[in-house]
């Protein structure tokens, strides 16, 4: 086994991993008030209304799909009675579908990013990163779903890119597994562990902030000092009115912060 081999698919994929989980405990305990995606949602709304649900929904779409096919081994698929051609029709047709809308989605948000002059302001070199890293998972995924297994011959990366990704988790890494890949293959799985590594320091974080606390917060209301018909130019009162619920009882205590 070279050196080569094991610096590849052995030495970057840990390093990428580290990174991955340093760096977000780093972030966390670091910049927690920059924990967000930065959005530009009132800078520019209708390229983001199509670019955005089109990517997210591609995205994790994407995402069920790897776990599918990388993480459940092609003997529990078997076991489970599903054939190989069956999984390949499905694969290649959901994935195909799953990539089509995660890669239109990516080129809105880019036209919008590049073309948009209060967005691409707010870019920042990182954000530069991620693009070109994201672009080049897409791409590379894409051209395996479509070009090798939807159109060409068909490559069964169960046997080789499956157990290898699966084996650098179970701590017995088997490098040799990717040696046979296809080079798209390598390629996507290279570009994919660059992109954890970068993950942490960029606008990716917001991916593990579920904002589920917006479910059970109390309603803030805007009120005028001098009446709902009045006007007070010199300042505004907020008040947050706590709602009630059924037995009387409230959310939370009311706060007014007058400005």
């Amino acid at each position: 086994m070279s050196s080569g081999t094991l610096m590849l698919w052995v030495a970057v994929p840990y390093a990428c991993l580290a990174i991955f989980v340093v760096g977000h405990v780093w972030r966390a305990k670091s910049g927690m008030l920059t924990w967000t995606t930065r959005s530009t949602q009132l800078l520019e709304r209708r390229l983001l209304r199509i670019g955005s649900p089109l990517f997210h929904l591609g995205m994790l779409a994407v995402i069920g799909g790897h776990v599918l096919g990388i993480l459940v081994p092609k003997a529990a698929t078997e076991a489970a009675g599903v054939s190989e051609h069956s999984y390949h029709v499905v694969s290649v047709g959901a994935g195909t579908a799953a990539g089509v809308a995660m890669t239109l989605g990516l080129a809105v948000l880019l036209y919008r990013r590049l073309t948009v002059r209060r967005v691409r302001r707010t870019t920042t070199g990182v954000d530069r990163a991620t693009y070109l890293l994201l672009g080049l998972v897409v791409l590379t995924g894409m051209w395996a779903t479509v070009a090798v297994n939807l159109l060409g011959g068909g490559y069964d990366y169960r046997e080789t890119v499956g157990p290898w990704f699966r084996s650098l988790f179970l701590l017995g890494p088997d490098p040799e597994l990717m040696t046979g890949a296809p080079l798209i293959y390598q390629l996507h799985a290279l570009s994919a562990f660059l992109l954890f590594a970068l993950w942490p320091f960029s606008r990716l974080v917001h991916a593990w902030s579920a904002p589920v606390t917006y479910l059970r917060r109390s309603p803030i209301l805007y009120r005028s000092r001098t009446g709902p018909t009045g006007l007070q130019p010199e300042g505004m009162s907020l008040v947050a009115t706590p709602s009630r619920r059924a037995n009387g009882s409230t959310r939370s205590k009311p706060k007014e912060i007058v400005t």
